[in-house]
């Protein structure tokens, strides 16, 4: 019996009522078939052992970590880096399992959680780092937009379903959504309107819909209005034979909101002329918003337009600065940016492999920054210069395009001699010294960044492996993560020969570091796969060492690139040095 003495729904009647529902609501189109079973009849079902979370969140990222990451990916905002980079590390530092500071921690009174305002103009990177952020830490994430919710809710949602949302990130794992972040871009369209007499009664309702989950609040999974959610409810009684309740806690799970707040600085402008004291009575129309908007306070918020409760569940503020034209050419020349990354997509799909000159980039960057929309404006302005050549050189038979400012703003001219079979010598020598100008980049971009890539891809990155995961990146469309991951793989590789070596033979063999650099260049650069290399090397180097064992007792050799390249001359002066010096002991015996 339920509560008040409530029995429990029949299964049948639940189905015919949902089934009424589904033909009310879409008609003949939609229809429920799904084979109702009472709990008795599953009975080996209901034996199952509950669910249990997938994933334990184990967090030990400090603050400086996170900045390097972000670092390798986002361009200026180091301020907004380093205020997010600290109170999210703290966050999800102080609710990581661990007993002995859970339990003191639970008999605490109160709680202030790190929710997060990010404030700036609109395409410098603030979803981008958010997505970053939730990446490196193996949360799930969910970004809702402001604008599409009421108080009451549209149809289909409404605030509750971003927590709901966050559970299906999670696959379903209630433990880990609680721990994860929710983000709300264009937070600064439900401010209340400042010139409107009386409330603004929909967009405060929507401020107060988000005080409780921001807060700490009970999110029922279960959607009274949602035939999904429903048919769900039925299958979980028909498994287990109990009506339970799914809810979700949002003590931990971190909200982030970003806006542009275009009129923001105007209203701290007014507040500082006002008081008229202190250094910061000098700030003037003519100084950036960024700068202005540095000296926020809450009251500031509150009079743009939202209620003092909902400022005050938003304790962290990171302010975002606009880009400049160098800023967003900087991104461009970033290896791990997305947007040349997409650009070479576009035309290996036809099989061309395109590169980019510096000035080219500086120019892209120069129109993108007169359509004044931040880092969105680069996607436009790279398409707007290179969408003559993605139509025309899939119908030729052009497999190289050095994208150079010269070509590209001679669309025409240019397009007559890419199309010349055989490839204009001009032009293959061109795209060769764009080849190597985007080695030389990313050669020196790791090495400026040695140590925080040595120690997050678990690698040694020497002078020559350096060299090889610039190669690799020429060869391949890929950001420098990823490069360096398969540099790892290709090494990891080179270790299995070792132990292959080993198990066929019972000697230990160690490669050198530059025998193994070969190797991974060799991986790289031909088609033979780590079993062809190790059949070479086995056949080389078995019956020698083998021999010299035997003679000396000797079962550890080092392998350099010399002998790698050169197994003959190795095992005969190994044999030379180390038989001879056996029977200079033989003799003294």
């Amino acid at each position: 019996m339920t509560k008040n003495n409530e029995k429990i729904p029949d299964p049948k009647r639940l189905e015919k009522e949902i089934g009424d529902f589904l033909a009310k609501k879409f008609g003949d189109n939609v229809k429920l078939v799904s084979p109702m079973l009472t709990p008795q009849t599953l009975a080996s079902e209901t034996d199952e052992a509950p669910a249990k979370s997938k994933h334990i969140l184990q967090f030990d990222l400090k603050p400086e970590e996170l900045i390097a990451y972000l670092d390798q990916y986002i361009v200026k905002q180091d301020h907004a880096k380093a205020i997010l980079a600290t109170k999210i590390c703290t966050h999800f530092n102080r609710i990581t399992p661990d007993q002995s500071r859970a339990d003191r921690l639970n008999g605490m009174v109160g709680s202030i959680k790190n929710n997060v305002l990010m404030i700036g103009p609109t395409g410098v990177g603030k979803t981008y780092m958010i997505k970053l952020i939730a990446r490196k830490i193996g949360v799930p994430f969910v970004k809702g937009d402001a604008t599409k919710f009421s108080e009451t809710g549209y149809v289909g949602g409404d605030v509750e379903d971003l927590v709901r949302d966050l559970v299906r990130e999670a696959d379903g794992d209630i433990k880990l959504a609680q721990c994860g972040i929710i983000y709300i871009d264009e937070i600064d369209k439900i401010a209340s309107a400042r010139n409107l007499i009386g409330a603004d009664v929909s967009r405060t309702g929507v401020q107060r819909a988000l005080l409780k989950p921001m807060e700490e609040t009970e999110v029922d999974l279960k959607v009274p209005h949602d035939p999904i959610s429903m048919i769900q409810e039925i299958e979980q009684y028909r498994k287990t034979g109990k009506r339970e309740k799914n809810t979700v806690n949002t003590k931990n799970i971190l909200f982030i909101m970003s806006g542009a707040f275009a009129e923001l600085d105007a209203i701290i402008r007014k507040r500082i002329s006002d008081q008229g004291i202190g250094f910061s009575a000098n700030i003037g129309n003519d100084q950036q918003q960024s700068d202005t908007l540095h000296h926020l306070k809450s009251e500031d918020l509150i009079a743009f337009g939202f209620e003092s409760e909902f400022v005050g569940r938003l304790p962290v503020r990171a302010i975002f600065e606009e880009l400049t034209e160098d800023d967003l050419f900087h991104i461009l020349m970033n290896p791990n940016n997305p947007i040349i990354h997409g650009k070479k997509l576009d035309f290996a799909a036809y099989g061309i492999d395109v590169k980019f000159d510096k000035q080219l980039l500086r120019s892209v960057a120069k129109n993108a920054h007169n359509e004044n929309t931040g880092a969105r404006g680069l996607v436009s302005a790279a398409e707007k210069a290179l969408l003559p050549f993605e139509t025309k050189l899939p119908s030729t038979a052009t497999k190289i395009f050095p994208a150079t400012f010269d070509i590209v703003e001679k669309p025409d001219e240019s397009l007559k001699q890419l199309a010349q079979s055989p490839t204009p010598p001009e032009v293959n020598t061109r795209f060769h010294q764009l080849v190597q100008q985007e080695k030389d980049r990313i050669r020196d971009y790791i090495q400026a960044n040695h140590h925080a890539l040595s120690q997050k891809h678990r690698i040694t990155l020497t002078a020559s492996r350096t060299q090889l995961a610039a190669e690799y990146y020429s060869k391949n469309i890929a950001d420098i993560g990823t490069v360096l991951e398969s540099i790892k793989s290709y090494y990891d590789q080179t270790k299995k020969i070792e132990l292959m070596f080993f198990k066929d033979h019972d000697i230990n063999l160690v490669l050198d570091e530059d025998a193994a650099d070969h190797i991974i260049a060799t991986l790289i650069n031909s088609q033979v796969d780590i079993d062809t290399i190790y059949q070479k090397i086995s056949g080389d180097f078995e019956l020698g060492l083998k021999l010299i064992k035997e003679k000396t007792g000797k079962n550890r050799f080092f392998i350099s690139l010399q002998a790698l390249l050169e197994p003959e001359d190795y095992i005969n002066n190994l044999i030379k040095t180390g038989l001879g010096h056996q029977d200079q002991l033989d003799s003294e015996v």
